[in-house]
């Protein structure tokens, strides 16, 4: 079975995206391959975070891999947290710290329309490829839920009663930005053969 390299040390977002793959690849972890250290996400945009991460793989350890960066975009925050999603309340990337900070600030505003975003950055035999998934929804007042991760519990996607972390995980991928940007990079990997 052909292997390819998810960059992330994230034991969650391999479980979601494990079984959305295509039949014969293999997704594995960074801790699968010995990668023990954190890449630093130095970039301000999704998509610069999501190459270096790819680009770092590729540079040091060889394997067709992908990376990915996700960001919660409120429109009343003009776009924040955005690409500073995972450390919004400090360097410690703390879920809880960054959710109180958030609801803080969202206090008093009107539009609470917000969109998770995730961008994907695949790097076959050294050729690199971008994809997205965006997922619409609003902020709630108060967190609910206790499944998933990040905001999930602060956040309602578009057409649902149900928070992110109200949902199962199949739910939840039934329908999320991760999703949605996984189902563009296995059609395009089904399209290549991975052979």
């Amino acid at each position: 079975m052909k292997q390819i390299v998810f960059a992330t040390h994230n034991a969650n977002k391999l479980a979601e995206i494990q079984p959305l793959m295509p039949s014969g690849l293999e997704v594995v972890s960074l801790d699968q391959i010995g990668c023990v250290e954190a890449i630093a996400e130095t970039a301000t945009t999704l998509e610069g975070n999501a190459q270096i991460k790819a680009d770092y793989i590729w540079k040091f350890f060889r394997y067709d891999c992908f990376a990915d960066d996700t960001g919660l975009e409120v429109e009343a925050l003009e776009g924040a947290p955005g690409v500073y999603s995972a450390r919004f309340a400090g360097p410690e990337n703390l879920a809880d710290a960054n959710m109180a900070k958030l609801l803080k600030l969202m206090e008093g505003k009107t539009s609470r329309k917000a969109r998770f975003r995730t961008v994907i950055a695949l790097i076959l035999g050294g050729s690199s490829y971008l994809f997205e998934g965006v997922v619409q929804g609003k902020i709630l007042e108060a967190p609910r839920g206790d499944g998933g991760f990040g905001y999930d519990p602060v956040f309602q996607p578009d057409g649902s009663e149900l928070s992110f972390a109200e949902m199962t995980r199949e739910e939840k991928n039934k329908i999320s930005h991760r999703a949605r940007a996984i189902e563009k990079l296995c059609a395009f990997l089904e399209n290549i053969s991975v052979d």
